[in-house]
């Protein structure tokens, strides 16, 4: 019974993969990943995936969530490392400009990474498309722990450690506990 078990969730799991890579629309993709999760790719800019990982066994949102990967505009480009591994329902999106991954970056469940605001804080100019974006770097091997949130502008050091459920919205220097909302250093790595 336990062989048929995961016999049946495998199939399950390969469906989903197939279902959303049908459903992904980005054409300038190129990409080593292994997916261990359906990934949703899409959006008319370049997404570059290197050896890495995308969803994980066993953790939180493996048979009910997706990650999304979207590069929206020609302009805009995700690029993610060798060695990162991204942990299940990752929401990556770059509109205008870039997020970049350093390789050997960790990343827990419930990831976002936005580069843009997606609408003006002002009323008479929400819908006009005049909103900022700016560029977000993650360095190389970073920790980012479940369910945080990095903004457009972003830039974190290499080594450093970001808290379960942080919202980041200023740059992290390097080897350093980062944490919070709005993040703050908690501790510097030794």
């Amino acid at each position: 019974m336990e062989i048929f078990l995961r016999i049946v969730k495998k199939i399950h799991l390969m469906l989903r993969i197939y279902k959303y890579h049908f459903l992904s629309d980005a054409f300038n993709k190129t990409s080593n990943a292994v997916l261990g999760q359906p990934v949703l790719f899409t959006g008319k800019g370049k997404i570059t995936l290197g050896k890495c990982s995308l969803g994980c066994w066993p953790s939180p949102f493996f048979h009910n969530g997706y990650a999304h990967i979207e590069a929206r505009e020609a302009s805009a480009s995700v690029v993610i490392a060798d060695g990162v591994v991204i942990n299940n329902n990752a929401c990556i999106i770059a509109e205008r400009t870039s997020v970049s991954i350093a390789k050997d970056t960790l990343i827990g469940p419930n990831l976002c990474i936005f580069d843009s605001d997606f609408h003006g804080i002002d009323p008479s100019h929400r819908q006009d498309g005049s909103h900022a974006c700016a560029p977000v770097f993650i360095g190389e091997n970073v920790f980012i722990g479940f369910g945080v949130t990095i903004l457009k502008g972003v830039t974190v050091g290499s080594n450093s450690v970001i808290a379960s459920g942080s919202i980041v919205t200023k740059s992290v220097p390097e080897n350093v506990v980062f944490g919070g909302n709005p993040g703050r250093v908690i501790s510097v790595i030794a």
